[in-house]
């Protein structure tokens, strides 16, 4: 009989003298204790019993123990889905989610190799008690990244600025959406502008304020008290309301049964609103002492979001796991995961740059819209310069353009 050792952790240390992640160290004892166990106990048809799952060990080019925090903390935007594929596909297996702090941990793997640090990444949105990540970031000196949409990024340069270092997407899936029945004339955000009709918006997007000022919308047309739940529409079709592309045009269909039929819809971004979203960022005064970790781990988020339009479905399969073992979070099926990423690869929502590379910025867009969207934050009060230059926001340094 295979009998398991009494292993004391407490004093281990890592090849290179440093001491080891606790965690990490446990959860390799255990494999190396359940391989050893397996390699005692042959099954009756003389073949191997099921593998531990284990990784192999990185490659010095991917190996990012010396450069990286043991444990790399990521706050996401909102609950996990396939947008944030990027970020997300770098949990390898064996990873622990857990309820109480809205969280998933485990080994940070690329190309199927263990890095040798480990990856938690937060849930944002109710999870944060709806705070924007940048003031997560700033009040939390445990959080290395997070997720910031483009235009909140620029709003937040004043107190808590926060440089992207790669975008996830190449623009905002955000959309406004109304019953095609009750409106069969839309067809375009600036048709609704045409109207006295109710246009439900969170009171934290900036998008309705841009378009206000390009005078696509009427101010007295937004109501901000969108909470995200489907009641308000479907007990009164006569409004649009915002939504995302690759999220209400499928559950609205297919999972909401007081609604049960298809939506209409106009992307944010055909209106002219082209801002980089999910930037992978960091806050600006840390910028420098994460240096040699984004030099490495910014070209796998590029490889990984490529490698996820190609073929999504484990990503997926990863995302709808850990939402199905939090009862807090919103459902997140198959059927969504996969239209999701569908529409993501359709309309190259993730896709490659005006350069041909996997998650890169053109500072001339980045900066065409931070000089677009200053004045009109600065009215709401951001107190924002009157110029404020891109590079002081996103940066290319750690982009790595191998990634086409």
């Amino acid at each position: 009989m295979f009998t398991v050792p009494t292993i004391d952790i407490s004093s281990y240390v890592d090849p290179a003298g440093a001491p080891a992640d606790r965690a990490r160290v446990a959860r390799e004892l255990d494999d190396a204790c359940c391989a050893a166990a397996l390699a005692g106990c042959g099954s009756d048809d003389g073949t191997d019993s099921a593998s531990t799952g284990s990784l192999a060990p990185a490659s010095t080019e991917t190996n990012l123990a010396e450069v990286c925090p043991e444990n790399v903390v990521v706050q996401l935007q909102w609950q996990p889905q396939s947008d944030m594929a990027g970020v997300i596909g770098l949990l390898g297996p064996g990873y622990q989610v857990d309820t109480d702090t809205k969280s998933v941990s485990g080994p940070l793997a690329f190309d199927g190799q263990d890095t040798g640090v480990d990856i938690t990444l937060r849930a944002g949105g109710p999870a944060i008690g709806f705070q924007s990540v940048p003031s997560a970031m700033y009040a939390d000196d445990s959080i290395d990244l997070g997720l910031v949409h483009g235009d909140q990024l620029i709003a937040a340069a004043t107190d808590q600025r926060v440089v992207g270092v790669t975008p996830l997407l190449q623009y905002n899936p955000s959309i406004l959406m109304w019953d095609p029945e009750t409106h069969p004339e839309q067809q375009t955000i600036a048709d609704i502008g045409k109207t006295d009709e109710t246009v439900v918006v969170s009171k934290d997007q900036i998008f309705p304020q841009w378009l206000v000022a390009k005078g696509l919308l009427k101010q007295s047309q937004l109501d901000t008290s969108y909470d995200g739940a489907p009641a308000r529409f479907v007990g009164d079709p006569s409004i649009s309301q915002q939504g995302f592309a690759n999220s209400e045009p499928y559950t609205y269909e297919h999972e909401t049964p007081s609604w049960d039929k298809p939506i209409a819809y106009a992307m944010v971004k055909d209106a002219g609103y082209d801002v980089y979203a999910s930037n992978v960022s960091v806050r600006a005064d840390r910028l420098d002492s994460l240096t040699p970790c984004l030099q490495k781990l910014v070209p796998m988020i590029q490889q990984t979001g490529k490698d996820y339009v190609a073929a999504p479905d484990a990503i997926n399969a990863t995302i709808v796991d850990w939402v199905s073992q939090d009862v807090g979070f919103t459902p997140y099926s198959e059927g969504e995961a996969a239209y999701s990423a569908a529409l993501l690869k359709d309309k190259a929502v993730i896709a490659p740059g005006s350069d041909g590379v996997w998650g890169s910025y053109d500072m001339a867009k980045a900066q065409s819209i931070i000089d677009d969207l200053t004045p009109i934050l600065n009215e709401s009060g951001a107190g924002l310069p009157t110029e404020l230059p891109a590079d002081q926001l996103f940066t290319t340094e750690f982009i790595s353009d191998q990634v086409r």
